[in-house]
Parts: C-alpha cells; sequence; structure tokens
C-alpha cells in the first residue's frame, strides 16, 4: 500500500507565469489528476481562491493564483473531458474555480460522492485515508488564512496532503463501484455537480439570514437595515460579515428593539466593543426601520404549499417503508437511496407510468432505472 501512496513532504510552489504554462502540459499528458483549492472565506469579504493543489501519481504542485495572475493555461487542462479531475466534495471548488477563473470542469470523480454511493458512513476525506491508508491528515490549518504570504512549510504540507493521495483513494473506490455496478450513478452525479455556479445574490438581505423567516413587517424591517449596516462595515473592515455581528444577535435585535445601551447589552452575543463601535448606527436602524410606512414594510415571501391530501400522506408514508428496506438492501443510507424532497414530490405529484417520473424535478436517471416501477408499484397500493 506504500508503494502507491504519495508522502507529504516539500514541493514546488508556482508563482510565474511559464512555470504554470509547463505544469499545465505536463498535467495534460496524465489521464486523471487530483485537484483541490484553499480559500480565505473565514477571513475576508470577498471570498477568493488562494491556492490550488494539484497531484498526479508521481508529482504534487501548489499553484498561487495570487501570485500567478493569468490561470488561463489550466483552462483547457481541467477541462479536458479525456482528463478525469478527481475531487473530494468538489460542489464548492467547483463553483469557485469557475467564479475567479473561468475554469469549467467537465470530467470529475468526486471521491465523497462515490463513498456515499458505497454506502459508507464515514465519508470525510481524513476518515477514508486514515481508514484505507493509514495515513493521519492534520487539520491544524483548515481555518487559517491563506491569502497570507509566505506560506510556512507546514501549511504548504497541509495543502499538499489533501491531494497526494487521493488518486490512489480514487483507484479504490472506482473499482468497488465498479464491482457494484454503480459507476452509471456515480457518474451522473459528478456530472450534475459540474454545472454548479455561484449565482449573485438578488433582492434584500434578509432572504440569506437564518432565521429572518419567523419576523414580520416592521421587525423585518429592522433586521434588513442591520444587515445592510453589517454589510457595510464588514465591506470596509474586509471580513466576513459574520465576524462583525452575528446574524442570530441581529435578529434578536430586531425581535427586541433595543432603546437604551443597557438593552442592547442584554442581546445575547452583543459585545461591549461592538456595542461602543456600533450602538449608534443600529439605534438608527431601528429608527428608520419604525418610521416606514406600512405600505412599504418588507414581507418573507413564502412558498404557498398546499395541505398534502390522504392520498399524497398514505403514498408517502408506504414510499418511506419501502425506502427503509431497499436502502437496506443496497447497503446505503436512506437519503442517499431517496432523499424526502423527493418522495415528497413523487406522492405529491401522483405519476402512474415511467414517463410521469420524468416530470419530477431532480429525480436522476440512475434512480428511475434502478427502482422507479417499484415506486410506481407503491403508489398504485396506497
Amino acid at each position: 500500500m506504500k508503494d502507491h501512496t504519495q508522502q507529504a513532504g516539500t514541493c514546488e510552489i508556482i508563482t510565474g507565469q511559464d512555470r504554470l504554462a509547463e505544469v499545465a502540459a505536463v498535467i495534460g499528458n496524465e489521464r486523471e489528476v487530483a485537484v483541490d483549492l484553499e480559500m480565505d472565506s473565514l477571513h475576508h469579504y470577498q471570498e477568493k481562491v488562494c491556492l490550488m493543489q494539484i497531484s498526479t501519481r508521481t508529482e504534487s504542485w501548489l499553484i498561487d493564483p495570487l501570485a500567478v495572475k493569468d490561470m488561463s493555461p489550466l483552462t483547457a487542462t481541467l477541462g479536458n473531458p479525456e482528463i478525469r479531475i478527481v475531487m473530494h466534495g468538489a460542489d464548492y471548488d467547483i463553483r469557485s474555480l469557475h467564479r475567479d477563473f473561468g475554469i469549467e470542469v467537465i470530467n470529475m470523480f468526486d471521491t465523497m460522492i462515490a463513498s456515499r454511493l458505497l454506502g459508507l458512513t464515514e465519508f470525510g476525506l481524513a476518515a477514508l485515508l486514515k481508514a484505507r491508508f493509514g495515513i493521519e491528515l492534520d487539520k491544524k490549518y483548515q481555518k487559517a488564512d491563506w491569502s497570507k504570504r509566505p506560506l510556512s512549510a507546514e501549511m504548504c504540507a497541509y495543502a499538499m496532503a489533501d491531494t497526494a493521495n487521493l488518486l490512489p483513494l480514487y483507484d479504490q473506490l472506482r473499482a468497488e463501484l465498479a464491482e457494484k455496478g454503480r459507476i452509471s450513478w456515480l457518474e451522473e452525479e459528478c456530472r450534475l455537480v459540474c454545472q454548479a455556479r455561484v449565482s449573485d445574490k438578488e433582492g434584500p438581505l434578509f432572504l440569506s439570514c437564518k432565521g429572518a423567516a419567523k419576523l414580520k413587517g416592521r421587525n423585518l424591517a429592522i433586521l434588513e437595515n442591520l444587515l445592510q449596516l453589517r454589510d457595510v462595515q464588514a465591506r470596509e473592515l474586509d471580513r466576513p460579515a459574520f465576524k462583525v455581528i452575528s446574524a442570530e444577535t441581529l435578529v434578536e435585535v430586531a425581535e427586541k428593539r433595543p432603546r437604551t445601551l443597557g438593552d442592547l447589552a442584554g442581546i445575547k452575543g452583543m459585545t461591549p466593543g461592538q456595542i461602543h463601535r456600533y450602538a449608534a448606527q443600529i439605534f438608527a436602524a431601528i429608527a428608520a426601520a419604525l418610521a416606514l410606512p406600512e405600505s412599504e414594510l418588507p414581507r418573507f415571501p413564502r412558498q404557498l404549499r398546499e395541505e398534502p391530501s390522504n392520498g399524497a400522506k398514505e403514498r408517502l408514508k408506504r414510499m418511506k417503508a419501502w425506502r427503509q428496506d431497499r436502502s437496506r438492501e443496497l447497503g446505503l443510507e436512506p437519503g442517499v437511496t431517496a432523499p424526502n424532497w423527493l418522495l415528497e414530490a413523487i406522492a405529491d405529484a401522483n405519476p402512474t407510468t415511467v414517463a410521469g417520473l420524468d416530470t419530477i424535478a431532480g429525480m436522476r436517471e440512475w434512480q428511475k432505472k434502478l427502482f422507479g416501477l417499484e415506486l410506481l408499484a407503491e403508489i398504485a397500493a396506497a
């Protein structure tokens, strides 16, 4: 086993344009390449990719996009359908590659998805490498600020470890999926992940604030003003918004409408430093919301979902019972076999044919082929 794994030691950091082009050419001759990214979302207002790790079966490189201003030499390589890009938990990295560099990955193998489709309940990279190769990943720098330079030798070793042994892991997982006849499942799931993109947030900030849905009218207006205030401060300080004031704290401020410094000090999570810096602006934000005309008060959009009929409830009940047994047979977690949202959509639609299943948004082809007829039978029997 040791013959097939790399030791995470020193490796080259690419900071020059010419060298990046040379490495891209080397990678272009490979059949499989492991890729991972490090970002600075915990430390800056506008996150960015700060480091890219790439490993072949014999070599690893760290590419510094803060030094290499043009990452286009990698566009053709990572987007080559003949080269399999092996990643772990790829969704966010796929979005970030496209957002920052315009790189689109087409042929991707996600080792986390593969693990779940094999029925593994511990599918984190550290757990997988330890179980299969006895490799211990040091997660010391998991929350580090990767925008800082220079990178220490320890940070470089940490980063390289995420891809150095990803290809041997890929070999094992792919063989096990093939043995179970589940390669097509993985390929479909990965094709969908490759289409993921970062979308610009539209509308008021409260739409993406946890806890906002419970607020109405003036309280919601207060929250929006507070979120706007926090966003301005975060941008000026170049810090993530949650590090200025937590969303949970702002929701409580919006609910309780504090009027004095004492009231503000009683809000959970509000620190003396925050009160000193922002009290006047918080009170002004509250006052502005209280002065809004009734017609200008915001509303939280609520999806009107009809109460399911007795028939739909019975169909869902039967399908959940079926899922429990079928998941046991397949050796999968029930949520992997068929998540709740999927069963609920099928119960509501009440399809009677396989063609009817085609109208269910989000249902995978592998699910239709594997147990579409079984689901239809459960529906018919309800």
